[in-house]
């Protein structure tokens, strides 16, 4: 007989996608909590017509939609990233290291808080600091309907049979476009929520908007 034999194991592991549905679950129950405890029993309609000055509980909505945001994001373009940076996957906490997840959630995370750090020193460099708050009440509409699209891209990239590899080209098309729509968005919204002189716009989109991205994407992706 043989001193040593190799076996083959034709056993396929299924991929297992219940954590998606778990972070999933978690956002839908934020939203409830939003709609029905901090919005007031709020309904859908009422929450995305409100006007500025009707609105109440502004800065917790912001917070959980931005959480939302976060978390689906990071959920649908975890597994297109490469890898971990090597300095990060020797980073241990009570033994666990990070995954591909983990990863792009602490990088999504960092990248709203720096932006919003930034964008709050900017309204108040320009001496238009009361326009801070119009703003996020504003940012906060956009991404409530873009958090939406992300759980229903999350749900199809995870639970139907696509080619993720053809889906990655898609979802270039569909960020940029939403992308640009934001700009729009801020641009021309009715609570003119970017300064009113050209110039500052500019500066605002170029500095606080394609910079910021441009970083997350080389940090994540390269």
């Amino acid at each position: 007989m043989p001193l040593s034999q190799h076996f083959t194991n034709q056993v396929r592991v299924p991929e297992n996608n219940d954590w998606v549905i778990f972070i999933l679950l978690g956002c839908i129950f934020l939203y409830l909590f939003m709609m029905n405890i901090v919005e007031r029993e709020a309904n859908l309609r009422d929450f995305l017509i409100q006007k500025y000055y009707d609105a109440s509980n502004n800065l917790p909505s912001w917070v959980i939609t931005s959480c939302v945001t976060a978390l689906t994001l990071s959920v649908l373009i975890s597994q297109y990233i490469p890898t971990v940076p090597k300095f990060v996957a020797e980073l241990q906490v009570l033994g666990y290291q990070l995954n591909k997840f983990g990863f792009c959630l602490i990088a999504v995370i960092l990248f709203y808080l720096i932006r919003t750090s930034l964008g709050f020193l900017f309204f108040q460099s320009i001496g238009d600091g009361k326009k801070w708050t119009t703003f996020y009440f504003t940012a906060t509409k956009f991404y409530f309907i873009l958090s939406f699209l992300l759980i229903i891209l999350c749900v199809i990239h995870y639970y139907f049979p696509v080619d993720r590899n053809k889906m990655f080209l898609y979802y270039l098309f569909f960020f940029s476009f939403v992308f640009i729509f934001k700009l729009f968005f801020y641009l021309f919204h009715k609570n003119n929520i970017l300064p009113e002189k050209w110039y500052y716009k500019f500066l605002y989109i170029c500095t606080l908007q394609i910079a910021p991205l441009l970083l997350l994407w080389k940090l994540l992706f390269f």
